[in-house]
């Protein structure tokens, strides 16, 4: 059992670590493509 809360909750915490940085990608590439080059 012990086991398993560990496994879940690394999934959990990688899970949360991969939806933050494709969250702030896209934030980082919807708000540069907002910006039109000069």
């Amino acid at each position: 059992m012990f086991f398993d809360n560990v496994v879940i909750a690394g999934v959990v915490t990688v899970g949360l670590m991969v939806t933050f940085f494709v969250g702030l990608g896209i934030f980082i590439w919807k708000d540069s493509s907002k910006r039109k080059p000069r």
